[in-house]
Order: structure tokens, then sequence, then C-alpha cells
């Protein structure tokens, strides 16, 4: 048959779970000994019983006598038996809580040990009472190793308390920062730009290396480390090395600081521009390769980059990695010193032959020579001239005739193996000019030579444009009628009122280079109506210009 239960057992029961677990912890006194567990008088109308060994571990020691006072954790009021049920370790717990409250309230630090890795953190022992480190509150940077901080004593603060959840959580960064403002502002104090100290390495990152110099933490950046270049700061330096430095710059305000090693030595680029002179030939060591150039170790601590453009004399945006190799020796051309910036500039493709200038030497302007057609364009055609250079026939040098685009241009294609004249070659520019219709004679030369302005000719309308019209002579020069010289009668000025094959009479007005004769009716009629006036009347007759003009259409016609 089950025990029963009273009511008020239930209610009792129940109030005491509602009570704090402060007044659940009681003295207890010994009052008897039987068998392996001690009698324990709580002031309740019963009496509990614990384990002499529960006991024997909580004192240290196996004596153990009637009277002795111990403090004790009332689990349960009344077991099945009537007896209430004891828990030394839950009292001790509950101490331990108590104690460590009360150091979150004041802010004082305690002790723990770093037992184990757990989830998102570490495990700390805080006198038996497990607490939870997070990563991010073990020190004042990220630490990659945390094996030197297991299974020893070292502070940490409270920073986080739940008894429901049994969660207690810890930060071992949280001291760190209190000793280091304690200690910041005295070391900041006593330091000044410029001047030289010791420290010690504390830790290592990619970009330079954090020095402990008295209490705060300067930065050694890996370019302010050695004047050689430097990849990993470990090839210089280790953690726990003592280095001396220099302190380069110094934030009081932030508490920054930056350090130096390099500028302990005397910089190797003192007096750089007389061992280095524009023009010399040197020779180095390819160090680093990047997409804009070679950098080139020309003596110890001394650098050079090679440009892209300066890697080849063919590619002018040549691949670095392609031109050189890491490691390679290679010899270089000194094309810049900048002693301030501690820069120099140099050429690879300056110690090899020019082949656009050799190209130049072995083919004067004049030459005929056989090239292949490399490809087209609407501006000319590239014809590869040596297996590594190209030239370019501008359209302009296609053909004499007009239209040579849509005349010559259209039969050359890509492969096709042309004859070709060199009519300039440009070293510095890197450009060989070539051209086809060179090859003969020029059929309007003569008709150029003796081509003067006010010569008059009677000319096709080939196209219409908004400024004008372009014609063609009678002798197959092209030429163009600005829409200002249309007519003397400015409301006539309209290129509407031509049309594609219509044939007009101008006068010749200058010539362009390209060989277009600029052409004007207004200059024609003006210099007829001129003419007219000449000969068939003055200014005084009296006779107006129309009766002139008149005149001397009847005369014409009847002639």
């Amino acid at each position: 048959m089950s025990e029963k239960i009273s009511f008020a057992d239930l209610l009792q029961e129940s109030l005491l779970n509602e009570k704090s677990s402060d007044t659940r912890v009681v003295q207890g006194k010994i009052v008897g000994i039987k068998n392996d567990k001690a009698i324990i008088d709580v002031g309740l109308k019963s009496e509990g019983r614990l384990f002499l060994k529960d006991i024997q571990d909580l004192k240290g020691t196996e004596d153990i006598n009637v009277g002795d006072t111990l403090e004790v954790f009332i689990e349960r009021y009344e077991d099945k038996n009537g007896e209430p049920v004891l828990s030394i370790e839950r009292a001790k717990k509950e101490a331990v809580w108590k104690s460590l409250e009360n150091h979150m309230e004041n802010g004082d630090t305690i002790e723990g040990i770093i037992t184990g890795k757990t989830k998102g953190g570490f495990a700390v022992d805080i006198n038996g009472t497990a607490a939870f480190l997070p990563g991010s509150q073990v020190d004042l940077r990220l630490v990659k190793d945390i094996s030197p901080l297991l299974n020893i004593k070292q502070p940490f603060k409270l920073i986080k308390m739940d008894r429901q959840r049994n969660n207690i959580v810890v930060s071992r960064r949280a001291v760190l920062e209190a000793v280091r403002n304690e200690t910041k502002d005295a070391v900041m104090a006593k330091i000044e730009e410029g001047m030289i100290i010791e420290g010690t390495v504390k830790n290592t990152t990619d970009y330079g290396v954090f020095v402990d110099i008295g209490g705060i933490d300067g930065l050694l950046h890996v370019t302010d480390m050695s004047w050689k270049r430097v990849t990993n700061p470990s090839e210089v330096v280790n953690v726990g090395d003592v280095v001396k430095v220099q302190v380069l710059k110094l934030n009081k305000s932030t508490g920054r600081v930056s350090l130096g090693m390099k500028q302990l030595v005397q910089t190797p680029w003192e007096n750089i521009d007389q061992r280095y002179k524009v023009g010399d030939k040197k020779k180095g060591k390819v160090v680093n390769i990047t997409d804009y150039g070679v950098f080139v170790e020309l003596e110890d601590c001394i650098e050079g980059l090679i440009y892209q453009t300066e890697l080849s004399w063919i590619r002018k945006n040549a691949v670095p990695s392609k031109a050189v190799t890491l490691g390679e020796e290679v010899e270089v051309m000194v094309l810049d010193v900048n002693q301030e910036k501690r820069k120099i500039s140099l050429g690879l493709k300056q110690c090899q032959e020019n082949p656009w200038q050799k190209f130049a030497d072995e083919h004067p302007v004049g030459t005929k020579i056989e090239g292949t057609v490399k490809n087209t364009t609407e501006f000319g055609i590239f014809v590869g001239v040596t297996d590594t250079l190209d030239g370019m026939v501008h359209m302009s040098d296609v053909s004499w005739a007009d239209g040579s685009k849509d005349d010559k241009s259209k039969d050359i294609k890509p492969g096709q193996k042309i004859e070709v004249v060199v009519l300039d070659v440009n070293p510095e520019k890197e450009r060989i000019s070539l051209g086809i219709k060179q090859l003969g004679e020029d059929p309007f030369a003569e008709i150029v030579e003796n081509l003067k302005k006010g010569d008059i000719f009677t000319a096709e309308i080939k196209d219409i444009h908004s400024s004008g019209v372009e014609v063609l002579l009678e002798n197959g020069l092209s030429g163009f009628i600005k829409k200002t010289d249309l007519s003397s009668d400015k409301s006539k000025n309209k290129t509407d009122g031509f049309s594609v094959g219509d044939k007009v009479e101008a006068m010749v007005l200058s010539m362009d280079k390209d060989r277009t004769v600029n052409l004007s009716i207004k200059a024609l009629e003006i210099q007829r109506e001129k003419e007219a006036l000449q000969q068939f009347g003055s200014a005084d007759s009296g006779a107006s210009l129309g009766d002139i003009l008149g005149e001397a259409l009847k005369k014409k016609d009847e002639k």
C-alpha cells in the first residue's frame, strides 16, 4: 500500500520550495553517531542524517564527535520517514554562490582555473563551482593557442550570474583591461615620439607584431621591421623575444603606439642617387611579382620596380608573371631615382635590343617591303612587317583615287601578302606608318600642281551634308562647298535646294592636305557680277544690276 501524504505536508513542502536558498542553509549540530551516519539536529521536529564520509570530506579530517557543528542545506523538510533531507554539498555550493554574488556586487576579482574547452568558450573552476568563459573574453586580442593558460590559477571578473539556471559567466579580458587602464596613463606619460625603448613580443599577425612596452601594447608594423622586404613577421622576431624599438607615433588620447625597428639602423637609401644613376645598367634578383610590375632586389634592402610597360618592347601591357620568374637574375636599367620617396624605377626592355630602332635602321623611308595583313579596321590596315612588329596603312594611303575605302581596301583580306612602302618609323612611339598608294605614281600630281585659286570647275554633287555639299570635279579630285558658299543670296544658302547628281559651277578657294578642293558658288557669282558691271555699265550710269545682267544675257543669247 502506497504511503499517504497529508495535505498539510504537501502545503508545507510547497511553501518550502518558494523560500530562497539562503533560508535553507542552516547550522546543524551532531547529536549522535550511528553506524556510518551522523544524526544532525537542525532545529526541526526531527533530526536528519548525513554520511560520516561526506562530513569527513568537508572537514578534511576523520575526527568527528558528538557536539560538532556544520552548515547543511535542507533539501526537503520531511521524507517518507518524517525526517529532513540534508546535503553538505548543496550547502557548500550555496556558500560559494553567496560569496560570488557579493564579489560581483562589489566588482571584485576572483580566482579560477581554466580546465578545458567548451562550445563557444572555456570551462572555469571557481572553488569547485563551474563557470563559463566566452572565447571573446579570454584576452584583449584573439588568442590562437590557449594551452599556456590552462590549469593555472588566474584572476577573473564575474559578468553574469543566474542562480535558477545555475549559470556563471566570467571574463579574463575585463581583468586585463582594468590592469591596462591602470598602467596606461603612467606609461604614456613616460614615453615620447622618437624615444628608444625595450619591449617583449606579445603576439604576431600577418601585418606585424604587438610589443609589450611596460604594460601597454605597441604595434610594430611589418613595413617597419626591416629595410628589407618582410613577408612574414616570424622571419624577424618570435613571441617572447625582447626587442629594442623606436616610438614612431604616439596618440595619448587613444593609447595607440606605433613602433619601428628598422629606424634604429642607418638607412641603405642614404646617398642612393650617387650609387644609382639614370641610365646605369644593374643586375638584380626578382623578389616579387605583381599585376602592375616586378620588384627586383638590387642589393641588400634595396629594391626597384619594373613597371608593366617597361618589360617588353613588343607587348605594351605584358603580363609580369610571363615575362620573368621569381628568383630569376635579370639585367635592368635605372630609369629614375627618388631618394626622398625611396623609389627606384627600372626597365627590363632597355637592356635588350630595341626592335623598333632596328627596323628604322634597316628600313629607311621609301623602302618597299612585303608584309602579311593582320586585320583591317575602318581607319586602316595592320600589316605584319616582321615576326614581332606591325605597321599600319592608313585609309588615306590605300589609293590615290577618291573613295579608296570603298575600292582597294575591300579586296584586302587578313592573311594576304601585300607590298607596302615605309612612310615613317617612330621608335619612341613604337609606330610604323606604311603606304600602298605610294607604290605607284600620283595621277593627280600634275593636276594639283597646276591648280590655283580662282580656277572655275564644273562639278557633280556626290553627297549632301548639313554643313554643305560634297562634289567630284571633272579632273577626278574631290571638292566641298560649304553651306555659306552655296549662293551670294543668303536666302538661298540651303542644301535642300540641291540633289545628288546635279551639276554646278564653282570657283576654287583652297586645297586641304587630303587634296579636297574647297569651292564656292558664291565667290563665282560675285566675280561675274563685277565683270558684268565693268563691261555693261558703271555705278554712275543709273542702270540697275538687273538691267545690266539682262543686257548681258541678251547678248549671250544672240551670240
